[in-house]
């Protein structure tokens, strides 16, 4: 039952991330019930996993918190959106903090990668509004991308 259910609750994540992608790219912004369903089938999926409270699920808390934090401190100087920084602080909240790290190397590199490409469409195609960028998509591929040990684990 237990693998079933890391199952089940990793596949929510990975629709629930989907869905914020190309959500972000539709309207520039992520719902905040995607935001919170994600935080909220987070102790489910340490349940599931095997976590135990202390200190497994007290340093998934105290990283998750850290990297909320630092990212607020992005939003208040502009630099990302209010959607991106909860969507950030909620799929921290699933992973442990080496891959928390790669996750977040990983959303960098893909955000600048979108960065370009949208910079290089600007450039053929002017507009007036100003560049906004879906960053939701970066931390999405990022987050799916850091999934794949959690399932391949389950399939062993």
């Amino acid at each position: 039952m237990g693998d079933y259910l890391s199952l089940a609750l990793l596949g929510a994540l990975a629709l629930l991330l989907v869905s914020a992608g190309i959500e972000d790219v539709r309207t520039r912004e992520i719902a905040n019930w995607k935001n919170a369903l994600i935080a909220l089938l987070a102790p489910a999926w340490w349940w599931a996993s095997g976590l135990g409270v202390w200190p497994g699920a007290a340093i998934q808390l105290g990283v998750a918190l850290l990297v909320f934090v630092v990212f607020v401190g992005a939003f208040a100087l502009g630099q990302m959106g209010g959607g991106d920084v909860k969507l950030i602080g909620a799929l921290a909240l699933w992973l442990p903090p080496m891959p928390l790290m790669w996750m977040l190397v990983v959303m960098s590199l893909a955000g600048g990668a979108l960065t370009l490409v949208m910079l290089a469409e600007r450039w053929w195609r002017p507009a007036e509004r100003p560049l906004e960028i879906p960053y939701g998509v970066a931390i999405a591929i990022a987050g799916l991308l850091s999934l794949h040990e959690p399932i391949i684990n389950q399939l062993r």
